[in-house]
């Protein structure tokens, strides 16, 4: 299959194709006589693969060792449960760093209801001080 058919089939566009191809998530694919890439049909299976893991959240390097682990025997199931496993614990991280920032954000849209004689926005004052040098604060 040339490029443009592949990239259809996979629901990708020749560019994401050809980077994947660079990123060596594919393999380089032969080429015809005319001097256009003859992917085999199995790319289509990969870079659903590929698609699948992303909405996972899995980074391409985290995918690139995937891959590897998908050729390899039944050893290869451990260490995508170890990898999977601590991309879990990381999505776990980030959520409650995502509640804190929202309860942040809720407390202090609740000062907004004092009476406007009465108050200055603390939302807009937070927002105006400048982070922590460490970085702590940082988002």
């Amino acid at each position: 299959m040339r490029t443009s058919e592949v990239a259809l089939k996979a629901g990708v566009n020749t560019q994401t194709l050809r980077y994947y191809e660079r990123r060596g998530l594919l393999p380089q694919p032969p080429r015809s006589g005319s001097g256009y890439r003859e992917y085999p049909a199995a790319t289509v299976g990969v870079l659903g693969f590929v698609k699948r893991a992303q909405e996972l959240g899995f980074t391409l390097a985290e995918i690139e060792e995937l891959l590897d682990l998908a050729e390899g025997g039944p050893e290869a199931c451990d260490q995508a449960r170890a990898l999977a496993q601590a991309h879990a614990a990381e999505l776990d991280r980030k959520i409650a760093g995502l509640r804190q920032m929202r309860a942040s954000l809720t407390s202090l849209v609740a000062t907004c209801d004092r009476p406007r004689a009465d108050r200055s926005c603390p939302l807009l004052q937070a927002l105006e001080e400048p982070a922590p040098a460490d970085g702590a604060g940082r988002r």
